[in-house]
């Protein structure tokens, strides 16, 4: 199921907000999908999207 626009706008300014240098840890992914209410896969998605790579992924999800 795709998210509704309002929250993909939220999603993607999130995570472009917590990336640094390109990379966003995997604990602020799962930090994100959660205060945006979305998958994590969700998230994983849309950092490929815009060419965030997630690092530090501890459960092997990314």
């Amino acid at each position: 199921m795709a998210l509704e626009i309002n929250k993909q706008k939220e999603l993607h300014e999130r995570i472009l907000f917590e990336a640094e240098q390109l990379k966003l840890p995997c604990s602020k992914a799962f930090t994100i999908a959660a205060e945006v209410d979305c998958t994590v896969s969700e998230v994983g998605k849309t950092c490929n999207e815009v060419g965030i790579k997630i690092v530090g992924c501890q459960l092997g999800c990314f």
